[in-house]
């Protein structure tokens, strides 16, 4: 090709056919008088769709066609717009002024040029900054910041337990009142009505004479890894914050944090979380609510984890139900067991039982109801309330809230010897 562009015989034809060629607004067809060369370039069918402001690369492209003298030697070259589309800029004034429905939608499932801006736009007036105070002993050290969602009209809104709690120890009139600021600048004085510490939500309540701004919940069960998210908050007080990131992992297990307590389940994020994010939203593509981002991992980029709106919405109904969250406590630790944990505690152990699945019980808190109930450390559930279980989340789910309920379960153990055993599982602590 450069041999070809060296051989112009006048250098105005290649400075016109360049520039004509980077516009992409015509079709040039130029022959050298003395060698037999010839080169054409010509616009893609970029043009045929203008409906579409956005493109991908491969069809914003023109063709530069070239033919060697004797024809020995032709071919097709690319060349790339620099600009993701061919239209003019709009007027900023009137980008500001357009309404999320307003934006272009596109036929595929991919992310547009205006997919997080939209997203973030659906549900930022729903977010709202929250100042507690923080202390000990009726004394007030300081303020704690962070960030809540709005979610409904009437003024319920959802934060983390460990930025609310702290007010709940205060021995004086503001004892479970906080500061909350909206994204318009309105402030009201706020109330903690519910808090738990073991999953780190609390509601708080405002009153406003006007409905206020609310964000959609969505499903947290619909995501998966890979999937975008944004995360909106005030981190450092600074206000309206929006990043984005993706879904690392839907489940990761509270265990595998190190954390102790009650087994606990969380969305793994690298959205950009600091100090002043928790309690914030997590939010798909669509705008939804499908999180509360409570912590992340000091020291580490991209380690940011949120409790499932699945999960919290379960808490809300405990709450609006007990006015607390009921928690049966069995006293044991529990594993999901797959094929490659089988393989290992097999190659240890030769009489470990014949499973392909269920909970392996590695321990057992002595005068606990799993120790009442005769289970044993090494025992493999397999059933639990009549029903066939393969994880702790299947199990937990056909308990409840079923505090002083028996439960028949069958364990296998080693040898394949099995057992049916009932349970009845207590209150577990809250604090726990």
């Amino acid at each position: 090709m450069m041999n070809v562009l060296r051989r112009f015989s006048d250098k105005r034809s290649l400075i016109r056919a360049m520039a004509l060629a980077t516009a992409g607004s015509g079709i040039l067809c130029l022959t050298s008088s003395d060698s037999d060369i010839s080169l054409s370039v010509s616009p893609s069918t970029f043009w045929d769709s203008p409906k579409w402001a956005w493109r991908t690369m491969l069809e914003n492209i023109l063709s530069c066609s070239y033919t060697l003298p004797n024809h020995s030697k032709s071919g097709i070259s690319p060349l790339f717009f620099s600009r993701a589309d061919a239209f003019p800029e709009p007027d900023v004034s009137k980008v500001a002024a357009t309404n999320v429905e307003d934006s272009p939608k596109h036929s595929c499932n991919c992310l547009g040029r205006d997919t997080i801006a939209n997203a973030s736009a659906k549900i930022g007036p729903a977010v709202v900054h929250i100042s507690a105070p923080h202390g000990f002993h009726g004394l007030t050290t300081g303020r704690g910041i962070g960030s809540g969602t709005i979610i409904d009209e009437d003024g319920t809104i959802l934060t983390c337990a460990h930025l609310v709690a702290h007010s709940y120890d205060l021995r004086s009139s503001s004892k479970g009142k906080v500061e909350v600021t909206l994204q318009d600048g309105r402030s009201y004085k706020g109330t903690v009505v519910n808090v738990d510490l073991h999953s780190d939500i609390a509601i708080v309540k405002i009153k406003s004479k006007t409905p206020l701004p609310a964000a959609k919940l969505g499903s947290s069960s619909k995501l998966r890894p890979g999937d975008w998210v944004v995360a909106l908050g005030c981190p450092f007080t600074l206000q309206n914050t929006v990043t984005a990131g993706i879904v690392s992992c839907i489940d990761r297990k509270s265990s595998d944090l190190g954390m102790g307590g009650m087994h606990r389940e969380y969305l793994q994020t690298d959205c950009a979380i600091n100090k002043g994010n928790s309690g914030g939203p997590l939010v798909n593509v669509d705008g939804e609510l499908v999180g509360v981002n409570i912590m992340k991992v000091m020291g580490a980029d991209g380690l940011n984890f949120s409790v499932p709106i699945d999960s919290i919405l379960k808490i809300m109904e405990h709450f609006e139900r007990n006015g607390r969250v009921v928690r049966p406590w069995l006293g044991l630790k529990m594993i999901d067991l797959n094929e490659m944990i089988i393989t290992l505690i097999k190659e240890k152990n030769a009489s470990f039982p014949d499973v392909s699945g269920g909970i392996f019980i590695p321990m057992i808190s002595p005068g606990s109801p799993a120790d009442h109930a005769g289970l044993r450390p090494g025992d493999i559930v397999v059933e639990f309330g009549g029903k066939a279980v393969g994880s702790i989340r299947e199990m937990t789910e056909i308990m409840g809230d079923g505090i002083g309920k028996p439960f028949k379960v069958v364990v296998k153990r080693p040898n394949n010897v099995t057992e049916t055993l009932t349970v009845i599982p207590v209150e577990a602590n809250p604090d726990m």
